[in-house]
């Protein structure tokens, strides 16, 4: 006989063993290709960085930056020039700037590399602030990859300050590389600190004499009345 309960019975239990092999069919696929937890990569908050500090302006810290004996310093200097008068101690790379009185201010300089020193007497006949720079033929002809021309600014060789040397071509300029104070490398020029530069730039005039002290000056010292130490 036809049993209505039984008929339900049977029809829950084919209900749920339906549902059985759909999850398990499910759970397969799932095992196959599993979903990433997280669909990005976590990284740790991003942090504010702290505020940059200004660089230091051309004229800041570089004599600190020099070994105390390049360091702009007035010492006891004997000499016959007339207070005003520059003299280039090439040798013992200084520069002195005669006041009288036997002392002079001492500045640290860069001088001539092997085979570009030089020395005689000459006369500043020109001051620029910033000058622009202009290779000479001479130095474009050694190095022709040389700008034929570069405004004046802090990536400019000649740096703050430049004097010039009568006609020659030759000046006392400040630099962008202070670590070369106390060197020999630069082609014949006199070199020192933007911050010296601009220091010494302030004292000397136009037609100031300028002595330059060739490389055997401590052999000479005496005779000439100059005091290389």
């Amino acid at each position: 006989m036809f049993n209505l309960d039984t008929l339900k019975l049977n029809s829950r239990r084919a209900a749920a063993l339906g549902a059985l092999a759909i999850g398990i069919a499910f759970s397969g696929s799932a095992a196959a290709a599993p979903l990433p937890l997280f669909p990005f990569v976590m990284t740790p908050p991003t942090q504010s960085a702290p505020p940059a500090q200004a660089a230091p302006s051309e004229d800041e810290g570089t004599a600190t930056q020099l070994p105390a004996r390049l360091k702009r310093q007035i010492v006891s200097y004997a000499s016959r020039e007339a207070p005003g008068t520059i003299i280039i101690d090439t040798p013992n790379t200084y520069l002195y700037y005669v006041l009288g009185g036997g002392q002079a201010i001492r500045y640290g300089i860069g001088v001539g590399r092997e085979g570009f020193t030089w020395s005689g007497v000459q006369t500043i006949t020109k001051k620029a602030e910033w000058p622009d720079w202009t290779p000479p033929p001479e130095m474009i002809a050694r190095q022709p990859y040389l700008p034929r021309q570069m405004a004046g600014g802090p990536g400019n060789p000649l740096g703050a300050r430049a004097m010039y040397l009568g006609g020659t071509i030759y000046r006392i300029h400040g630099t962008n590389a202070p670590q070369t104070i106390g060197q020999r490398v630069s082609s014949g020029c006199i070199r020192l600190t933007n911050e010296d530069v601009s220091d010494l730039y302030q004292r000397v005039t136009v037609g100031a004499k300028v002595v330059v002290l060739p490389m055997t000056a401590h052999r000479v010292s005496s005779r000439n009345g100059f005091s290389t130490h």
